[in-house]
């Protein structure tokens, strides 16, 4: 049997080892109920058991206040794009937009579908390589809500600071860096994340909501997009993605046991320091985001040649590191380093590109 290696993919990612061997034990049977979770009814008595135990352990996690509604529903981050504005853009018609990156982009034009957007600031034609000025002069009070995406997946940036929305609800994409830094969710009007990075497989995504933010929604806004509906249902106006839901519930459980987000935080900060001090000491290697406003999840660097990048993707797939090719759109590499990335895969990858660079300088 092959032996894991360290898995730096940007999403789908790795996830904890021990949540990994507890799925495989309970695979066929979980508990005493003779069956697999995959096979449990939705709506069974043994299910909800679980369901509700995985809000409790993300409420705890996230310290959510029971003015916040913890919905788990399918179709991922993305799908969201359409739900925000389909729930939020129905008073003054109009929403203020950051666009940091990739998502952060497709975000704004899929609200435009639906009303006026507003981009406040911009890094798209800087190549994303930062997180652009925000000046609240500039933010609209008049706003139906004011979107950001708190980390950039592909470019390697993150938000070091929140913007100051003043009574406009803060809606916020987490999806690659939720439970990796701790967040006051009273600060948001809504926070969504899709599953793959940080809490458990692809295909679900937790969305936390205000509750004087529901029952606003577009006539329009279809039953499964309407969070009023989604929340009055226990997220199960359809079947769920039960166990996604349950590989998260085991994810929640493991961060918990680590002493929760807070000390995750703190060894986050290790790892892209690791990482990052690597960078900038190197002569072949280079990082791509303005050390400012440098990820702690995604961290994106070249050595300036592309057939030098190639090979060294190729020589860390030999020491057991795999999924480093950077995104089309930026080239060279990337590693994802989410919470499931142990300190010692960080270091054997600094190993690596040391050594690489001993050979190829």
């Amino acid at each position: 049997m092959m032996e894991r290696v360290y898995n730096f993919s940007p999403g789908p990612s790795m996830l904890p080892l021990p949540v990994l061997e507890q799925v495989h034990k309970e695979l066929l049977c979980y508990g005493d109920t003779g069956t697999s979770v995959m096979e449990m009814s939705h709506r069974s008595k043994m299910y909800l058991e679980i369901f509700d135990a995985s809000v409790a352990a993300l409420r705890a996690l996230m310290h959510i206040p029971d003015t916040y509604e913890v919905l788990m529903l399918q179709g991922g981050a993305t799908q969201q794009f359409s739900a925000v504005p389909l729930n939020l853009l129905t008073a003054s018609g109009s929403a203020d937009y950051v666009d940091s990156g990739n998502f952060a982009h497709l975000a704004a034009k899929e609200a435009e579908r639906y009303g006026a957007v507003r981009v406040v600031a911009s890094s798209r034609n800087e190549q994303y390589r930062f997180i652009p000025a925000l000046h609240t002069q500039v933010f609209d009070p008049k706003a139906d809500y004011f979107h950001i995406t708190t980390n950039n997946t592909i470019y390697g940036t993150r938000y070091a600071k929140l913007p100051d929305t003043g009574d406009v609800p803060l809606v916020a994409d987490m999806s690659s860096n939720i439970l990796s830094e701790v967040y006051d969710v009273g600060k948001f009007g809504v926070i969504y994340a899709g599953a793959q990075k940080n809490i458990g497989p692809a295909g679900l995504c937790v969305v936390i909501v205000r509750k004087d933010l529901l029952g606003r929604a577009n006539q329009l806004c279809p039953r499964l997009l309407n969070w009023q509906v989604q929340a009055e249902t226990g997220s199960m106006h359809n079947t769920p993605n039960t166990f996604a839901i349950y590989v998260a519930k085991l994810g929640f459980e493991w961060l918990l046991n680590r002493g929760g987000v807070e000390a995750m935080e703190q060894v986050n900060i290790e790892k892209a320091s690791i990482l990052y001090n690597c960078l900038d000491q190197s002569k072949l290697f280079k990082g791509t985001a303005l050390p400012s406003d440098r990820s702690r999840m995604n961290v994106t660097f070249v050595t300036g040649d592309e057939a030098k990048d190639d090979a060294f993707i190729k020589f860390a797939a030999k020491a057991g590191l795999i999924n480093l090719k950077g995104h089309r759109s930026v080239g060279g590499m990337r590693a994802s380093i989410y919470n499931a990335m142990p300190v010692d895969g960080v270091r054997a990858l600094a190993a690596c590109m040391k050594d690489f660079e001993a050979q190829n300088a």
